[in-house]
């Protein structure tokens, strides 16, 4: 047995599934649609209300249901959409995920975390206090690789980039 195979450059797990694929014609919140297609530019039909945003490294945003839940728990108003991220996904744990990791969606697109999203001033129509509640705990931005179709229930596997 070769046990001095060469160390592949990314390590894969298949481990989450889309909950749900939220659009907005700019601003929070992001309502859930059947599907969506992903271009470069991120996802048609959704629009961001902030000219920071519209930027090849912010085209799509991710979140873990299980921390939307969290914080629902914790007495806000959210649910998936709500605090404006495109794809809410289930089992995938995306907070402790780094930039440069990449998502593949199954017969979809291609993702590449770029940052953690930060909280913003648009949450406060939601909650005045929700901006502090969540920080760490807002996903992440990423830039489109691959376009094609998001839908609910598509199953996602992560790509690890190396890491010293």
């Amino acid at each position: 047995m070769n046990t001095n195979r060469p160390h592949d450059a990314s390590e894969s797990t298949s481990t989450g599934v889309v909950v749900a694929v939220c659009v907005s014609p700019g601003g929070v919140p992001k309502r859930p649609v059947d599907h969506a297609e992903v271009t470069i530019h991120g996802l048609v039909g959704d629009g961001q209300a902030h000219e920071k945003h519209r930027r090849p490294d912010r085209a799509v945003s991710i979140q873990d249901l299980e921390l939307i839940e969290q914080v629902a728990a914790e007495g806000y108003a959210v649910s998936p959409g709500i605090m404006g991220e495109n794809i809410t996904v289930r089992d995938l744990h995306v907070q402790r995920l780094a930039a440069g990791d990449r998502l593949r969606f199954q017969n979809g697109p291609v993702l590449e975390l770029a940052s953690v999203r930060k909280p913003c001033f648009v949450l406060d129509a939601i909650h005045p206090e929700l901006k502090h509640a969540v920080v760490g705990r807002c996903g992440f931005l990423c830039r489109v690789v691959e376009a094609g179709k998001l839908w609910p229930g598509q199953h996602v596997t992560i790509e690890r980039i190396s890491r010293p």
